[in-house]
């Protein structure tokens, strides 16, 4: 139990320093396996040369700084007006439904809402558009990204909303509120002033782990983003993926420019974070109460009903084109419900959807036994994480995947490696472990060690209270942990496409690779079929603590 800690270090630093070295010397012309064996800047000469070069790059900076941003905005307006009230209940409510709806997915259900031909359109048609047949408009796919931004800001809400409840009560905000609004400040400027500048170094790290994703998102950019160019990262995966073997070394250089792409990224937001910081440290003296606040509070909740309603009507309309028969524009409804679809591909589904199960639950339980096994060793030998560790926790989230699993990728094609199943729930367990982690940390650490000295006091050593009483007391929040990761590795898209060499076919590979063909029906199904699989777990995590202490009313309580 003492060497777990090091362990998941090693498993979290030496996958993503291999591969950013697998990454960096094809990029500078040096790899034998295809006759380059003399280092050379031609491939960087064939990444300038390509004239889509600066427009991706611009692309990739743009959607992403404007996604995180956009995300960041509208989690601080929604806890600055709501947080603590009866209200702010329901949205937390809704935050476990939102976060397992797979990146892809959410895509699929949000291109299907905003098309031309999508649902918006069709229930606006003929009567107020005088649409009837689907306008000549370029929204998904649109050249600016701007359908991109939205879908990603639609996903990362929940994640940054569900980071900063967990670090909320570190910074005590009803006190602070209750002593501001007796001042006269109003909900929303008291929030801002006291609680935001306290809140937001804690989750500073899920913020910069945003912005690395944003800039360097494949699946959601081939659902959503322009084509002609693509957001870098999207071409440098077809790169990789050319039969001709040389685009390699100019997929290698595009990579070495994507991470200093996301590193200049994340310099630049910390430069800003000094300038916002120093703008907010004078508004919070100015002595403006700001008390009418309403307008506001109403419009946060609007955005906040809004970044919901568009995931689960996305969702709700893949269902809908799951079944549907003819389905002419501007109907808002298909004219004939039928299972006939379901029937002719769920074949299909059965080899996806078990591989999808298999690498998930290997992942998720190799990572759940090392965190549970790292947080008991930091109770017994009275170990804590410093602020490096928490940056190891975080950095194969901050570190674009199109680089290291791409450096990752060519190094087992230089040593001839087997690139299977089991790598890809190697490659999984590396994005998978950090959410089990933060998922779990604060419940394990927050369990009452009183009830430890009382097991002590009657004779129990450390070994018998871990797995007789503390394990049996934490059942809810191991199986929430447990979901929580099973839902990260059902959504992964590049670890199984590159480290999977195209074998290992899961459901999210699959919806993605459906999207260029444009079947409605088809993405439907398997978009439906990746988001069902999540919410089984989250279900299982749910109803399992419920039905094992079904005569426990204290631990059914807790769970």
């Amino acid at each position: 139990m003492r060497i777990a800690p090091v362990l998941t270090v090693l498993l979290l630093t030496l996958p993503v320093l291999a591969g950013l070295a697998g990454m960096v010397v094809p990029a500078f012309g040096y790899f034998p396996a295809i006759g380059a064996e003399h280092t050379s800047l031609a491939a960087f000469r064939a990444l300038l040369d390509w004239p889509g070069f600066g427009p991706a790059l611009r692309l990739s900076a743009t959607t992403g700084i404007a996604a995180t941003l956009l995300s960041l905005m509208v989690t601080v307006l929604i806890l600055s007006a709501w947080s603590g009230t009866r209200a702010f209940h329901w949205i937390e409510r809704a935050l476990s439904p939102l976060l397992s709806v797979p990146h892809a997915a959410a895509a699929f259900g949000i291109a299907f809402l905003i098309a031309p031909s999508g649902w918006i359109a069709r229930a606006l048609s003929p009567w107020l558009t005088g649409w009837d047949r689907p306008p000549d408009l370029l929204i998904v796919q649109d050249p600016w990204g701007i359908a991109m931004v939205l879908g990603l800001v639609a996903k990362e809400v929940p994640f940054l909303l569900l980071m900063a409840l967990a670090a909320l009560p570190q910074c005590q905000p009803n006190r602070s509120l209750t002593l501001a609004q007796a001042m006269g400040y109003g909900r929303m400027a008291a929030w801002l002033k006291l609680i935001l500048p306290r809140l937001y170094p804690l989750i500073r790290l899920p913020v910069y782990a945003v912005l690395a994703y944003s800039m360097s998102v494949v699946d959601v950019a081939l659902i959503l983003g322009p084509n002609t160019p693509p957001p870098l990262a999207v071409q440098v995966v077809r790169w990789m993926g050319a039969p001709d073997l040389t685009l390699r070394l100019t997929a290698s250089a595009g990579a070495v420019v994507q991470v200093g792409l996301v590193m200049a990224g994340l310099g630049l937001w910390r430069l800003a974070e000094g300038l916002v910081l120093g703008w907010c440290a004078r508004w919070a003296a100015d002595g403006r109460r700001l008390a009418q606040d309403r307008l506001a509070r109403l419009a946060a909740l609007a955005l906040a009903g809004l970044s919901a309603g568009a995931i689960f009507a996305g969702i709700a309309g893949l269902a809908l084109w799951s079944v549907a028969g003819p389905w002419r524009f501007p109907n808002a409804l298909p004219d004939l419900l039928t299972p006939g679809h379901w029937q002719r591909h769920g074949a299909g589904l059965i080899e996806p959807l078990t591989e999808t199960v298999l690498i998930a639950a290997a992942a998720t339980a190799i990572a759940l036994v090392l965190v549970v096994f790292c947080l008991e060793a930091e109770q017994r030998f009275n170990l804590s994480k410093g602020r490096g560790a928490m940056w190891l926790l975080y950095l194969p989230l901050l570190i674009p995947q199109v680089a290291f699993l791409h450096g990752l990728q060519m190094l087992a094609l230089g040593i001839g490696a087997d690139m299977g199943r089991s790598a890809v729930i190697a490659a999984h367990l590396v994005f998978v472990l950090p959410y089990v982690m933060l998922s779990l940390d604060d419940p394990y650490n927050g369990w009452d060690r009183r009830q430890a000295t009382v097991a002590a006091a009657l004779g129990a050593g450390p070994s018998r209270v871990f797995w007789r009483l503390r394990l049996p007391m934490l059942l809810a929040p191991i199986l929430t942990a447990a979901a929580v990761g099973f839902a990260v590795s059902v959504g992964q898209y590049l670890p199984t496409l590159l480290i999977g060499a195209g074998r290992v076919q899961t459901l999210t590979t699959e919806a993605v690779a459906l999207s260029a063909g444009g079947d409605r029906r088809v993405i439907g199904i398997y978009a439906l079929a990746q988001t069902g699989v999540v919410i089984l777990g989250f279900a299982a995590a749910i109803g399992l603590p419920r039905l094992v202490w079904a005569n426990r009313r204290g631990l059914r309580g807790a769970a």
